[in-house]
């Protein structure tokens, strides 16, 4: 069974570590099915920085954003429906991290989970993201050259993919489900399990608890 998580965030600013979150949107996505769709407006962290420019291009104010809901709130509900779907303390058991950007929405997302006091973001996905920007650079690689830029709005025309409110998450969130079964569908609307040499791959090791040596500066040879 392949589960995903499309995710989709709004920001205060560019800086994991600085900025905060305001908006919080996202489809499950189950052997080639949307289940579940959602959409958070979520009041950041007190003493997050913000951005006026990237509240500007979001099209919301600060008086607005301090109506949203909270963010413990918003984190309950988002554990909620994760639940629903895949079990946190079984290995085999995950969501495929998927996103437009991937990264930057990985890592605030994570952020944002130790902002609510959960360290234990990973244990909800297996490593790494599926970047649907990554997936659509390589589907128009022939083309490429023609490809005045990889942003979602942008890709979005091409394909002939509806999206009227570009950076609203709930709108970019859609579009990107759309994008990802046109230009990987392979991977988000095949069911079929592929052909893997399991035999082959490498054993897993047992944990070894190791002592770090202390890092030491790159110097000079003396002569």
């Amino acid at each position: 069974m392949k589960k995903f998580l499309f995710i989709d965030l709004e920001t205060t600013g560019l800086d994991n570590q600085k900025h905060g979150i305001h908006q919080i949107a996202g489809a499950v996505h189950i052997d080639g099915e949307v289940k579940e769709t959602f959409n958070f407006k979520v009041r950041p962290k007190l003493g997050k920085f913000i951005s006026p420019s990237a509240l500007e291009i979001c099209g919301v104010t600060v008086k607005q954003i301090r109506k949203y809901k909270p963010m413990k709130v918003v984190y309950e509900k988002l554990i909620t429906i994760m639940s629903k779907y895949v079990n946190r303390y079984n290995t085999k058991d995950k969501f495929f991290f998927v996103a437009y950007y991937g990264n930057f929405d990985n890592q605030f997302l994570r952020e944002w989970f130790i902002d609510n006091k959960d360290n234990y973001f990973g244990s909800w996905f297996y490593p790494g993201t599926l970047d649907i920007m990554v997936y659509a650079n390589g589907y128009m690689s022939g083309v490429r050259n023609k490809v005045v830029n990889l942003k979602l709005l942008n890709v979005a025309k091409l394909l002939d993919v509806k999206l009227e409110n570009a950076y609203d998450a709930d709108a970019d969130i859609q579009a990107t489900v759309e994008v990802a079964e046109i230009v990987a569908p392979e991977v988000f609307l095949n069911n079929k399990k592929p052909k893997l040499n399991y035999d082959a791959q490498l054993a897993k090791e047992p944990y070894v608890e190791k002592v770090e040596e202390p890092d030491f500066k790159y110097r000079k040879l003396k002569k």
